[in-house]
Order: structure tokens, then sequence, then C-alpha cells
């Protein structure tokens, strides 16, 4: 059995099931039993293996971002957990039969960024000599005092 799955058509949970399906018995030779589907609250991974009741969740910004190739990848990842983790076997990332099946399976070590990191600043002044500072976390401007004159901060700009 093979699922022909575009990448504007995963996005029914029931393609994702099938496709899950195929590819463990492609590339593991076993049955996938159990549900997979998407959960749209994970932020940085690409998927995730549940220990407790088998079920396997994936990022849909993956598709989204990088196609149907990336979430293949981590669909791979994801059910060397589940095949090792129901053996018995290591299934961790730091185990070695974890790292030889990902290997031959093709799977994904790592998920390609997810979130755009846009750093935003706080840029404050010195009243006294003029030296700029920026720091990324918020300060108070009554207590605090510039590092080079002690002279006293104003807020310049928000974020930037």
């Amino acid at each position: 059995m093979s699922v022909s799955i575009t990448a504007a058509d995963l996005l029914s949970e029931k393609q994702l099931q099938l496709l899950v399906e195929d590819i463990s018995l492609r590339f593991f030779g076993k049955p996938f039993l159990h549900r997979a589907y998407y959960n749209a609250r994970l932020k940085t991974t690409g998927g995730r293996y549940h220990l407790g009741s088998h079920d396997i969740d994936f990022n849909p910004k993956v598709v989204e971002k990088y196609g149907l190739d990336e979430l293949i990848g981590v669909i791979k990842h994801e059910l060397c957990h589940y095949h090792l983790h129901l053996e018995k076997r290591g299934y961790q990332h730091k185990d070695k039969e974890f790292k030889q099946l990902l290997a031959q399976t093709g799977g994904s070590r790592y998920v390609q960024p997810l979130i755009d990191k846009e750093t935003s600043y706080h840029s404050y002044q010195c009243q006294s000599c003029g030296s700029m500072i920026r720091r990324k976390r918020r300060i108070n401007v009554s207590r605090y005092v510039c590092g080079s004159c002690r002279g006293k901060l104003k807020l310049v700009t928000e974020k930037k």
C-alpha cells in the first residue's frame, strides 16, 4: 500500500495517520497501531512520541515551512522512538540503538528551525555622557545608572 500525498493535502489528520502507517510498514517492517495527529501547540519540536499512550503528535509548521520531505524525516524519527520503546530497547536520543535505527531509515536527527528568532532590544541613553545601552530585558531606570559615569538613564526606544 503506497500513499500519494502532496503538502496541500496533508492538512487532514486522516491523511497524516495513513502516511505514518505507510512509512512504518515500508521502512520498519512493523505496523503503527496507535494515533498520529497534528498539535499546533508545539513550538520548537517537529514531533513528539508519548511514552504512556504511544501516540505521536506532529507540528503542522513543519509542512507549512519546509514541505512533505521534512515531515517524512520527522515521522521516521518519531517512529524510531516508537518501535524501540515498544521493543524495550534504547529509544532515547543518546542510545546507540536509536542512532543506528535512525541512520538505517534515513530519519532526520533535528528539525529545521520552526520559529524566527527576532530578538528585540530596549535602548537606553545616559543623560550625562550620552552613551547608548541596549538590553534584551527592560530595566528600572530609577534603580539603575550608567556603568561609565553613573548618570541617569532614559528609555529611548521600546523595541528595535
